[in-house]
């Protein structure tokens, strides 16, 4: 987020990223003033026979660009170094409804790395996010006192029963 405060009369619209391009396109926006959102989520994969842990992009291909389409301007974006293109029904640009942008803010620190999930239930299916588990899909059995939460994973014909930290699972 390049600006403490977005402009009233601003809204938040959606610019598809070029492939690996999320920082630069980032960088560059916010060089030509405009602000921007890039959601992160932490994530674990296993590479070479190690886990290697890194932050993604919460929607995969797109960032949130916020600024006043009445005004013009905004034309910059679509020749911008990392930007394929706003997406656009029709000749302007498709408006992001400003609530869901301010939620997902809202769940994120100032330097857009998800935090928390919300509270998690028994029965509710869930998905590793990181450690060795990591893509594996289970079904929460139960959360104890300590905030352990046991996890049902169904491995090789039966389950297994997995003890993680909340951090570590996101609902699907």
């Amino acid at each position: 987020m390049s600006q403490s405060a977005t402009n009233r009369e601003a809204s938040w619209f959606l610019a598809q990223l070029k492939p690996n391009s999320a920082q630069i396109a980032k960088r560059n926006l916010e060089r030509q003033k405009f602000e921007t959102f890039l959601p992160l989520e932490e994530t674990t994969q296993q590479r070479s026979g190690k886990f290697v842990t890194s932050q993604n992009p919460l929607f995969p291909g797109y960032i949130f660009v916020a600024f006043n389409a009445v005004q013009g301007g905004w034309r910059a974006i679509n020749s911008t170094y990392g930007i394929a293109r706003l997406v656009s029904f029709g000749h302007s640009p498709a408006p992001v409804p400003r609530e869901l942008v301010d939620g997902l803010k809202a769940r994120c620190d100032p330097l857009g790395k998800l935090v928390a999930a919300s509270p998690l239930a028994s029965g509710d299916a869930v998905t590793f996010i990181k450690g060795p588990f990591s893509q594996f899909v289970g079904k929460v059995e139960e959360i104890s006192s300590d905030q352990r939460v046991w996890v049902l994973l169904d491995l090789m014909g039966g389950q297994a029963r997995v003890q993680a930290h909340g951090a570590q699972l996101r609902m699907i």
